[in-house]
C-alpha cells in the first residue's frame, strides 16, 4: 500500500496538487494587481470611487459562482476530468492574453471582463478539483489530499497576494512585467495539468441542462436530499461566511486600531494563511488518515475562542496618531501587538482543523455519479453565505456603527452557536454511515 504521507510525490496526486496551486497562485496575482492599479490610479478611466470600484470587482469575481456552477457540476461529471481541465487550463491562458491587453491599454472595463472570466474560470475548475481526489486517492488517503490542497491554496494565495503586490511596486507602472507574470503562471499550470491521468467517466449519459437557473435549483435540491452531505455542505459554507467577515476587515483593523501601514496588512494576510497551512497539516497528523470529525469541534472552539481573544486584544491597542507604523516598528510597539498577530494566527490554524475534515467528508459521502454537482452546490452555497457576510458586515459597521471588536464578538457567538447546532446535527448520521477504507 502506498503510504499517505507520500502521496505528493506519486503521479496519481502531483500534477492535479501544482495545477491547482498555480490557478490559485494566478488568481491572487491578478486579483491583487487589480486592486492595486485601482487603488493607485495606474488605469485612467476610473469614472467611480476606489471604493465602488473594488467592490464591483469583488462582485465580478463571485458573480459566475452563481451563474454557472451548476452547470460546471454537470460537465464534471459527464465528461473525462483530465481533459476538462487541459481545457480550462488553456481557457486560462486565452483570459490572460485579454487581461495582458488591458494592463497594456489601460483599460479598466477590459482588465474587469477578465475577472469577470477568471471568476468563470475558477468556477468550472472547482467541481473538477474536489471531485476528482476520491478517484486518484485511496479512501484512506483523501485526509492528506485534503490536507495538501488547503495548505497549498493558503500558500498560493499568499504569495499570488505578495508577487502580484512586489510586481506592481517594482515596475513602478509598467504593465509588460504584470502581463508576463500572469501570462507565465498560467503557461505552468496548463504544463502541469498535462501529466493528469486520464481518469474513468462517472455519468457519460447525463443530459446537460444549460438552464442555469433550473439547474441551480436541481443541484440545491439534490444535494439536501443528503441530509449528512447537505450538513457537511453548511459547514463549509459557514467557514467562507466566517472567513470572508474577518479577512475583509483586515485592512481597516490595521489602519484604524493598529495604525500600521499597508505592509502590516500583507504580514497579518501572511500569519492567517500560514495558519491554515498549519493547522490543514496537523489535521492528518492529529486526526489520523481515516475520513472523520475528530479535529471539527477542536476548529469550531477555536474559531470563537481566538476570535473573542482577538476583539480583546483590540481593546487595549493604543491610541496613535501621526504617521502609520511600519513592520518593524510594530514588532517594537509592546506586546499588545503580538497579541493580535498571535490571534490572526490561531484563527487560522483552527479553520485549517475545522475545513480539512469537512471537505473530506464531502468527498467521500456525496455519490461518485453526482460528485462533481455535490461540489457544485457546495460552491453556490458558499458564495450565498460570502455574499451574506458582507450584508451582515455592512449592517453592523455602516448602517448600524457598531464598533468593529464588536462584530467580532458577535461572529464568534454566531460561530458557536452554528457550530454547536452543526456537530449536534452530524455526529449521529457519521456514526451510522460506514465508509470502507480499503484499497
Amino acid at each position: 500500500m502506498q503510504k499517505t504521507e507520500h502521496i505528493l510525490g506519486t503521479r496519481r496526486f502531483l500534477p492535479m496538487f501544482l495545477t491547482q496551486f498555480f490557478g490559485a497562485l494566478n488568481d491572487n496575482v491578478y486579483k491583487q494587481s487589480l486592486l492595486l492599479v485601482i487603488t493607485y490610479g495606474w488605469i485612467q478611466q476610473q469614472s467611480a470611487s476606489v471604493s465602488t470600484l473594488n467592490n464591483l470587482a469583488a462582485l465580478l469575481f463571485i458573480l459566475p459562482y452563481f451563474i454557472f456552477s451548476a452547470t460546471a457540476g454537470q460537465i464534471a461529471d459527464k465528461y473525462e476530468r483530465s481533459f476538462l481541465v487541459r481545457a480550462i487550463k488553456i481557457l486560462e491562458i486565452i483570459i490572460m492574453l485579454i487581461a495582458s491587453v488591458g494592463f497594456m491599454f489601460g483599460n479598466l472595463w477590459i482588465l474587469l471582463i477578465a475577472l469577470f472570466l477568471m471568476g468563470t474560470h475558477s468556477t468550472f475548475f472547482g467541481p473538477i478539483k474536489y471531485a476528482i481526489l476520491p478517484d486518484i486517492l485511496k479512501p484512506n488517503e483523501l485526509m492528506s489530499g485534503n490536507a495538501l490542497f488547503q495548505s497549498g491554496t493558503s500558500i498560493a494565495i499568499l504569495i499570488g497576494m505578495i508577487l502580484g503586490g512586489t510586481v506592481i511596486s517594482a515596475s513602478q507602472g509598467n504593465m509588460v512585467w504584470i502581463s508576463l507574470t500572469i501570462l507565465s503562471i498560467a503557461v505552468i499550470g496548463f504544463i502541469c495539468s498535462r501529466f493528469i491521468l486520464k481518469q474513468e467517466v462517472s455519468s457519460n449519459d447525463l443530459e446537460i441542462d444549460w438552464n442555469f437557473f433550473r439547474t441551480s435549483f436541481q443541484t440545491l435540491k439534490y444535494a439536501k436530499s443528503l441530509p449528512l452531505v447537505f450538513l457537511v455542505l453548511l459547514g463549509n459554507s459557514w467557514y467562507w461566511f466566517y472567513g470572508a467577515t474577518y479577512l475583509t476587515q483586515i485592512p481597516q483593523l490595521t489602519q484604524q486600531y493598529l495604525h500600521a501601514n499597508e505592509n502590516v496588512v500583507s504580514l497579518l494576510l501572511t500569519f492567517f494563511s500560514v495558519g491554515i497551512g498549519i493547522g490543514s497539516l496537523l489535521c492528518r497528523k492529529i486526526g489520523g488518515s481515516e475520513v472523520n470529525i475528530k479535529m471539527v469541534p477542536i476548529g469550531a472552539v477555536g474559531l470563537t475562542v481566538f476570535a473573542l481573544y482577538l476583539a480583546i486584544s483590540m481593546y487595549f491597542l493604543p491610541q496613535m496618531t501621526g504617521p502609520l507604523i511600519g513592520i518593524p516598528a510594530m514588532f517594537s510597539s509592546g506586546a499588545v501587538y503580538y497579541h493580535v498577530m498571535i490571534a490572526v494566527t490561531l484563527l487560522g490554524i483552527s479553520g485549517g482543523f475545522y475545513i480539512v475534515p469537512l471537505y473530506a467528508m464531502m468527498q467521500a459521502y456525496a455519490p461518485r455519479s453526482h460528485r462533481a454537482r455535490v461540489v457544485a452546490a457546495n460552491n453556490i452555497i458558499n458564495a450565498i453565505f460570502m455574499v451574506a457576510s458582507a450584508v451582515f458586515s455592512i449592517i453592523i459597521l455602516s448602517l448600524l456603527h457598531i464598533d468593529m471588536k464588536i462584530l467580532f464578538c458577535i461572529t464568534a457567538v454566531l460561530s458557536a452557536i452554528f457550530t454547536t447546532w452543526l456537530l449536534i446535527r452530524l455526529k449521529p448520521k457519521v456514526a451510522t454511515t460506514q465508509i470502507s477504507l480499503e484499497d
